[in-house]
């Protein structure tokens, strides 16, 4: 018997999946433009010190952020009862009491971590920077529910308008203060600017206090595992500043932070479309209904690996004279590091998409193992390679933990039925000739980033 698919509801959908790509590439295009004016701009006014110090700041924010994420939007997103008032306002109370208990945490844990980092300044940075936890928790749920239903023009043009916002914040107080407080003001009145925006010109639900036993019982079931998820996700996407803070002075931090801002453009990419994307088209189109499903999602998928694969090779090839281009002669040796970096993304971005699977079936238990066993892995190699080599070492503990995480993620994609093995050979052997090629081409900028 053949397979019928109503035309008129899957035209729709397409429609509406493209025109979010569409948006979510323009965000992430143009926000990465603004983010990188702003970046060349702060580079010139402060110091390799102040930006690693505010890179210790931003990654225990969102690992405080990320060890207490009962996955509120990916609720909403996936949930049968996304679209009720009673049950966006219980998750918007929650997410108020959850901001509130993270600045406490980051009071508690600002002069114990100043010590460990031999940082006095840290002390005082990290619990003023906290309070932008506070704002975010009153940020509504409508932000989440037009991504539930792809709808995400009017929402891309706010989020826009208030990154710009935020830059011209910092930029003003980075003339006038010339310290690592600018960074810090601009992120907090940023974060009020950024509420503002949402609740004046982003229309939907207005939320109101509300705690529904139900709802609430429904985001803890579906969340418990989001919470042990994303303690890992910190392992895996913060833990190298967190162990070379350690290892490297704030000096040398701020100018591995550099690289990586640059060398990591595809991953945030990836994961900004992974995440508005394939939720959607998974509890759209499941894998498991029929081989439709099944091509609809492969064509997605190799298009999205495409478009991550060409932009990690581009910037193995240009990483040196576009350092040297954008930067001043102290940040020089970032360009030996988004290279390195940036062929380590080549093979991450392969299998990006799988995990949202997981979640898009409530899986929540499934994405925590996954998530667990590849910070297991991950923290692991980076950790020993590091303490044992210093950056070099952590840079191929790196690179190892993205092979032999992928058997974990396959573990995911084959329970969830969306195992693409032909996809991620293909996208393998470019991904290795490139990264090789590109190794190769800029082996001496490599060595001196890295070894003198």
């Amino acid at each position: 018997m053949s397979e019928t698919v109503p035309q008129a509801p899957r035209k729709a959908f397409a429609s509406r999946a493209l025109g979010s790509s569409a948006w979510t590439m323009a965000n992430f295009g143009l926000g990465q433009i603004m983010r990188l004016g702003s970046n060349l701009i702060l580079t010139r006014i402060l110091s390799p010190d102040d930006f690693g110090l505010m890179a210790l700041v931003t990654s225990f924010l969102i690992g405080l952020s990320m060890f207490s994420d009962m996955g509120f939007g990916p609720s909403i997103m996936q949930s049968k009862r996304g679209d009720d008032p009673d049950f966006l306002d219980t998750i918007w109370t929650l997410k108020i009491i959850r901001g509130f208990l993270i600045f406490l945490a980051a009071m508690a844990m600002a002069w114990p971590l100043s010590l460990f980092y031999d940082a006095p300044l840290f002390s005082w940075v990290f619990p003023v920077a906290a309070t932008s936890m506070i704002v975010g928790g009153f940020l509504p749920t409508r932000i989440d529910s037009a991504a539930r239903h792809l709808q995400l023009g009017r929402l891309t043009v706010i989020e826009l308008g208030n990154q710009l916002i935020g830059i011209l914040i910092t930029v003003a107080a980075a003339l006038i203060l010339q310290s690592v407080w600018a960074l810090v003001w601009g992120n907090v009145l940023g974060a009020f600017a950024q509420l503002l925006m949402f609740r004046l010109f982003l229309p939907g639900h207005r939320n109101r206090f509300r705690m529904e036993p139900e709802a609430r019982a429904e985001v803890m079931k579906f969340g418990k595992w989001i919470f042990f998820s994303t303690i890992c996700g910190f392992l895996l996407f913060q833990g190298d500043r967190i162990i070379l803070g350690r290892v490297l002075t704030l000096h040398q931090l701020g100018i591995y932070n550099i690289g990586l801002f640059l060398a990591t453009v595809p991953a945030m990419l990836g994961s900004s479309i992974g995440s508005r994307l394939f939720i959607p088209m998974y509890r759209e189109h499941p894998p498991s209904e029929g081989a439709h499903h099944r091509r609809t999602l492969a064509r997605t998928r190799a298009g999205l690996t495409a478009l991550l694969l060409f932009a990690a090779i581009v910037l193995a090839w240009v990483g040196p004279p576009l350092v040297d281009l954008l930067y001043d002669a102290r940040y020089t040796s970032a360009g030996g590091i988004l290279v390195a970096i940036a062929c380590i993304q080549m093979l991450q971005v392969i299998p990006i998409s799988y995990e949202y699977s997981a979640l898009a079936a409530g899986d929540s238990r499934g994405f925590f193992v996954m998530q667990s066993a590849r910070a297991a892995i991950y923290f692991g190699l980076v950790a020993g390679g590091a303490f044992l080599y210093g950056l070099p070492g952590l840079l191929v503990g790196q690179a190892l933990s993205q092979v032999f995480c992928y058997p974990v993620t396959v573990w995911l994609a084959r329970r969830h039925d969306c195992w693409d093995p032909r996809h991620d050979l293909v996208a393998a052997l470019v991904a290795v000739v490139a990264a090789a090629a590109a190794l190769a081409a800029h082996r001496d900028a490599i060595a001196a980033a890295l070894f003198s």
